[in-house]
């Protein structure tokens, strides 16, 4: 895993096309905002899981 530091509005760049702001920081919580192209779908971890489980048991 790679760890970056940032500090508010600091900006990561994933394979020059998704772009990953930091939004706010606020106590134990950061808020992310991503750009990213339409054909890449980008979901929280636990949405994720949950389509990938309803997807490989057929739900």
């Amino acid at each position: 895993m790679l760890v970056f530091s940032r500090k508010k509005n600091e900006q990561i760049i994933i394979d020059g096309n998704i772009v990953i702001t930091v939004v706010e920081i606020r106590g134990d919580k950061v808020r992310l905002g991503i750009e990213a192209p339409k054909e890449v779908p980008v979901h929280r971890r636990e949405i994720y899981d949950a389509i990938r489980k309803s997807t490989v048991c057929g739900d």
